[in-house]
């Protein structure tokens, strides 16, 4: 019976170290992943979500394509290529590719050219060794999402945008609860060192993780 009254008390640290998860202290070490599984694992926190965070900061998601085109041109290979370094460090999230085009053209035939934009990237992603169960390219939003409102041809909505939607089901990591395990990995040191590329300017920006 003291037992059991003692038993909220023992846990009420626990709960404590859950709050901030998603964000550790610059120089947390693998403390922050245990407490993001306490965190995931009393609802505290979503793995997924913090995943999501994690690949939108350190990796450039958005590729964009000439106009009527779904051929990746250099710049598109460079940043597919940061994408797959990435990917490849979470072989348990699963990935969805989305394309879009301007508003020129009939919503019909840009729904469809958006599908094959977004084909075109999720190919050149398992030519760099992501595996494909972890890859899909069936949402097109065709035009119907534009970044900048106008009728005229932009470059900036015709594009694809790579998102984690999901874990993979059978992985054993997923299967036995090691979020905090996949969260807060470290990817490897030739990813780390490789420039960003500004995916609509061409401008290089250092890569926001630092070399130990």
């Amino acid at each position: 019976m003291h037992a059991l009254r003692l038993l909220p008390l023992c846990l009420l640290p626990l709960a404590g170290c859950a709050e901030g998860v998603g964000d550790p202290a610059p120089g947390a070490g693998f403390g922050s992943a245990v407490m993001t599984n306490v965190a995931v694992q009393s609802g505290q926190a979503g793995p997924l979500g913090t995943l999501q965070q994690r690949f939108a900061a350190e990796a450039p998601t958005t590729i964009t394509f000439a106009f009527n085109s779904a051929a990746l041109d250099a710049q598109a290979q460079a940043v597919l290529a940061q994408q797959a370094r990435w990917i490849r460090q979470f072989p348990e999230a699963h990935f969805r590719v989305y394309g879009h085009t301007d508003l020129v053209g009939s919503p019909a035939y840009n729904q469809a050219l958006g599908l094959r934009r977004a084909q075109a990237a999720v190919a050149y992603l398992i030519g760099q060794g992501v595996g494909r169960t972890q890859l899909e390219a069936v949402a097109s939003f065709g035009e119907t999402r534009p970044l900048i409102a106008t009728t005229a041809p932009e470059r900036a909505n015709r594009r694809t945008v790579t998102e984690i939607d999901g874990f993979m089901a059978g992985h054993p990591n997923v299967l036995n609860g090691k979020y905090a395990a996949v969260i807060m990995r470290d990817y490897i040191q030739s990813a780390q060192a490789e420039p960003r590329l500004g995916v609509e300017t061409g401008a290089i920006s250092a890569a926001s993780a630092s070399t130990p």
